[in-house]
């Protein structure tokens, strides 16, 4: 997308009705889903998921594992679908490139000193361009959250814009840490300055940090994605990440997203999960459904 570079560009994010909010979650959460759709769902969610190890032990053996399961997975089972990325450290990037980069899967790489974020700008920016120049497709940057409940919010914009710049072709995902945030009008807030900064796409949580990916903080989200197409025609992507660990609460969320985007949103361009365990239950679930019986949870180890 094309970047304003002009914080005072950033409309006036509207307030939140909190209450408003949880009663539309709540009627997401009620749906029922029928067979035939839940195994299509489940395909979709098992598509779109950013398979993540993201962990200060993880080792070249940890990340071989996982992305050779990844690039495999359908060895065993030919018409399941492969996972959307791989999503590791940068210093993870070349290896994880190595492996999966003839399988149609990405690799995704997070910076900007994550999870903190807090180090000086020369130090994110040297951060993704390592991550860019190794070979990463797409970036996981964190936002200075200390700098946003400061109301410094065109650091915040100044920030994003310049790593958006270091990306080059590589697609940006923007983590707010929504549990850092405290309020849904300062998600909101924060969506709408990392949409207009040149986000691709926008991102809940790293993970580290609970609350993580609410079904109220994505649905916020959401409506700041959908605000956005509706002002300058420009799609972006949502992530949510942190906590999405069953199929079940994924396919509630996809219910959400085609309701609030529609369903131009449910390809992994556009939608994804950050995860690493949520591809163990998709993968019993589409099983379940397929044979009437469940299988070791072992049995699908890929994290």
């Amino acid at each position: 997308m094309t970047k304003t570079n002009d914080f005072n560009a950033v409309p006036r994010s509207p307030s939140i009705d909190k209450v408003g909010v949880e009663e539309r979650v709540a009627r997401f959460q009620s749906r029922s889903i029928k067979n035939d759709s839940k195994m299509q769902g489940l395909h979709m969610v098992l598509n779109m998921i950013d398979l993540t190890t993201l962990e200060g032990k993880d080792t070249p053996g940890k990340v071989r594992q996982m992305c050779f399961k990844a690039a495999h997975l359908h060895d065993s089972y030919p018409d399941l679908p492969t996972v959307a990325a791989v999503c590791v450290y940068p210093s993870m990037v070349r290896l994880a490139k190595s492996i999966v980069g003839d399988f149609g899967i990405k690799v995704a790489s997070v910076s900007t000193a994550f999870p903190s974020g807090q180090a000086p700008m020369n130090v994110k920016i040297s951060d993704t361009k390592y991550a860019v120049e190794h070979g990463a497709d797409e970036i996981d940057m964190v936002i200075s959250r200390g700098k946003f409940l400061s109301g410094e919010f065109s650091f915040v914009f100044d920030e994003i814009s310049a790593i958006k710049e270091v990306c080059g072709d590589a697609r940006l995902k923007v983590i707010l840490e929504t549990g850092e945030l405290s309020t849904l009008d300062n998600v909101r807030k924060a969506s709408d300055i990392a949409m207009y900064a040149g986000a691709d796409f926008i991102k809940t949580s790293t993970g580290k940090i609970q609350p993580a990916a609410t079904m109220q903080v994505t649905y916020t989200m959401l409506q700041a994605i959908r605000d956005f197409y509706d002002e300058t025609g420009v799609m972006v992507g949502m992530k949510p990440a942190g906590g999405i660990s069953n199929a079940k609460l994924a396919l509630h969320n996809l219910v959400m997203v085609k309701e609030v985007l529609g369903q131009e949103w449910l390809t992994n361009q556009w939608f994804r999960f950050g995860a690493s365990s949520l591809a163990n239950d998709v993968l019993m679930q589409i099983l379940k459904t397929d044979t009437g019986a469940y299988q070791s949870a072992d049995y699908f180890t890929i994290d």
